[in-house]
């Protein structure tokens, strides 16, 4: 059987192609011009570049390679999707037929599109189980006192955030929101805490409810605990099961030095 890559932007396509190429599986990657690194080439014995808007030539392509099951790996930011993108007709049947333009309803259109023509869309984390931690402190130290308080609060929130398909982070300090995630990303609303709360925060990045893990999978990496560290976080609570963790044992070192507390629940 062979596998399609849906490539976006950082590290995960190639974590993907790595975990395919240890299970003895050959994968047809399409780039998106606008998203992916260009190192992919070097990775993948097959890829067909295509523009964001181009769902007809990415379906033309895993056709062509009898891909019959897909990956999407790697981000695409929002702002291109519904605003940079030039749809060819496949996309744009896909926009024009869109509930609500959200990120859950456009991925799931084009998935839909994928299966109409014998390509399944599945589990992005299929070939990185290792990848997804497990209940418990990762760190050295537990999240102290305040910080499970805010812990708590933070997973109260963000399950009401989430619901709503804005975002999956909120950064909390004694008890009180911060900034929540929208289309900005994780990194920045981080960023946006630590401008308006110098120190203590904690950060709370959750899978939705009923986490799609086709899509949108909840990532943190080594740029996750630099960020918290220039933020004044002292604390980061993830979803156990649902968050692929890229360099793991780089990011729980600096996470260490920088007595920042990881915590899957």
């Amino acid at each position: 059987m062979k596998f399609g890559l849906i490539a976006g932007n950082g590290k995960f396509p190639f974590m993907v192609l790595e975990g395919a190429r240890k299970s003895g599986v050959e994968v047809a990657v399409a780039a998106i011009r606008e998203e992916t690194d260009p190192e992919i080439e070097k990775f993948a014995a097959r890829v067909n570049w295509v523009g964001i808007g181009q769902l007809g030539r990415m379906i033309r392509f895993f056709k062509e390679e009898g891909v019959e099951k897909a990956i999407m790996a790697g981000q695409v930011k929002h702002v291109q999707i519904f605003s940079r993108a030039i749809p060819d007709a496949r996309m744009l049947k896909v926009l024009l037929k869109l509930p609500r333009r959200n990120t859950d309803s456009l991925i799931g259109a084009i998935a839909s599109e994928l299966e109409s023509e014998g390509i399944e869309l599945i589990d992005s984390t299929y070939f990185l189980q290792d990848y997804l931690p497990k209940p418990g402190t990762l760190t050295k130290r537990n999240p102290d006192d305040r910080e499970r308080e805010d812990i708590e609060y933070g997973l109260e929130i963000a399950h009401e955030i989430a619901k709503l398909d804005l975002g999956q982070t909120i950064v909390v300090r004694a008890k009180a929101c911060v900034a929540i995630e929208a289309m900005e990303g994780t990194d920045e609303t981080v960023r946006r805490a630590g401008r308006l709360v110098k120190k203590g925060l904690t950060v709370v990045k959750i899978a939705k409810p009923n986490q799609d893990m086709r899509f949108d999978v909840p990532v943190v990496g080594v740029p996750t605990i630099e960020t918290m560290f220039e933020a004044g976080a002292t604390c980061l609570c993830i979803t156990a099961g649902k968050t692929l963790i890229f360099d793991r044992d780089e990011m729980i070192r600096l996470a260490d030095q920088r007595k920042i507390s990881i915590v899957a629940r």
